[in-house]
């Protein structure tokens, strides 16, 4: 297929005053419900045995109405800069930062749920022009999944994640990036695993901090705190995942609440936030209110509550038992991620592993929960990868098109 600069186009978000004002006036009007009963629990988890509590949720409503700037947001995405194309018929948004330096490596960020492209605006710049001059740098790509941000929204079904994949495989090699790196967390990290099994011919290498086994793995052979992560993981795909079964049967029915209240969306959204990050009580000890908002309103303004449940209702349980990674791979378990695979299970699948890691901090949302480290930790994940492969091309021999540069 022919590459020309006019199937990349440049792309700024910029939602209407009326659109802002009409937020404003939702939280002004929103009906809430009584407190939930264990309101007098002391602070800690338990507190939030019932979901996000009612003291919480007026505080960050209150903030949403009267503090939180979306125009900073929208800024930090111009800066940085956004772009869409049309990939299989489907337009899809993304960032595309490229770094200043000639070694730099293309590399794809993808996002998962309730995250969106607002997880990596953050650490994009580090990531392409790092301070520390003997750091890696990379060519980074962060583009919206289908029916996130400001991707189109799928009109039928079919957009699993083995299709997202083979669209990114498009995508970078229409910037001129037939390599790359590929990272990303739970979907996301689904999606990378898709990459790194199904395109080695273009795919260097992953990093993820998403790993699934294949299924049938025993706990026979694994250690004491190997076979707790695999019985927190149990734990909760029977006690906490009530949201992935909804989304995955019914995500048209919860798309309702989600589209019309910004409270609703609030809470289904903050209530993960909540459960997934490495805190003690509240999400914002590590998390700050901006960095939840510009995910949440990205959400809200373009009205994709029902079209990103979707992805669980197209992908859930679905990825490929006999699909194996042979390109190399670093893989990261946060401790207070949802999901955490014993690495003996991993190999099955990966088997490659160049670099594993557990750090003691962080959960589901690593780059603005533990921003430092992450980046740290990827750049020296990819640097093995990069590191294991017998011979690659020099990254200053790929030639980009001018179209969706910086």
């Amino acid at each position: 297929m022919p590459r020309t600069h006019s199937d990349v186009q440049a792309f700024e978000a910029r939602a209407t005053d009326a659109d802002l004002d009409d937020l404003r006036a939702r939280l002004a009007a929103a009906r809430l419900p009584e407190a939930e009963t264990v309101v007098g629990a002391a602070p800690g988890p338990r507190r939030w045995d019932q979901g996000v509590p009612l003291a919480d949720l007026v505080e960050v409503v209150n903030y949403w109405r009267t503090g939180y700037d979306w125009r900073a947001f929208e800024a930090r995405l111009a800066r940085i800069g956004q772009f869409r194309t049309t990939v299989d018929g489907l337009g899809i948004h993304f960032l595309h930062r490229r770094s200043a330096r000639a070694d730099a490596t293309p590399l794809v960020l993808t996002h998962g749920w309730p995250g969106s492209i607002a997880e990596f605006t953050e650490v994009v710049d580090e990531l392409a022009d790092p301070r520390d001059a003997d750091a890696p740098a990379f060519h980074v790509v962060v583009p919206s999944l289908p029916g996130f941000g400001y991707s189109d929204k799928p009109a039928a079904t079919g957009w699993g994640t083995e299709r997202i994949a083979a669209a990114w495989v498009e995508l970078m090699g229409r910037l001129g990036y037939g390599e790359f790196l590929a990272h990303g967390g739970d979907w996301g990290g689904n999606i990378t695993t898709v990459l790194g099994g199904r395109f080695p011919a273009h795919v260097l290498g992953i990093h993820t901090t998403f790993a699934q086994a294949p299924p049938g793995s025993t706990t026979d052979g694994l250690t004491a705190g190997e076979r707790a992560w695999a019985e927190e993981t149990r734990h909760f795909w029977r006690h906490r995942a009530a949201y992935a079964k909804q989304q995955a049967t019914r995500p048209q029915t919860i798309g309702y609440s989600l589209v019309d209240s910004p409270v609703g969306l609030l809470a289904w959204i903050l209530d993960k936030f909540a459960e997934w990050s490495d805190t003690g009580d509240s999400p914002f000890e590590t998390l700050s209110l901006d960095s939840v908002l510009d995910d949440v309103t990205l959400y809200w303004l373009t009205r994709t509550g029902a079209s990103a449940a979707r992805i669980y209702y197209e992908s859930h349980d679905s990825l490929d038992p006999e699909l194996r990674v042979d390109v190399p791979s670093a893989i990261t378990m946060y401790p207070r991620d949802i999901e955490k695979c014993p690495r003996p299970w991993a190999q099955e699948r990966y088997r490659q592993i160049v670099r594993w890691t557990a750090p003691e901090h962080g959960g589901h949302f690593p780059s603005l929960e533990v921003p430092e480290y992450f980046v740290k930790d990827l750049r020296e994940g990819l640097a093995a990868v990069l590191a294991a492969r017998p011979a690659r091309r020099r990254p200053d021999t790929v030639r980009p098109t001018t179209a969706g540069s910086r």
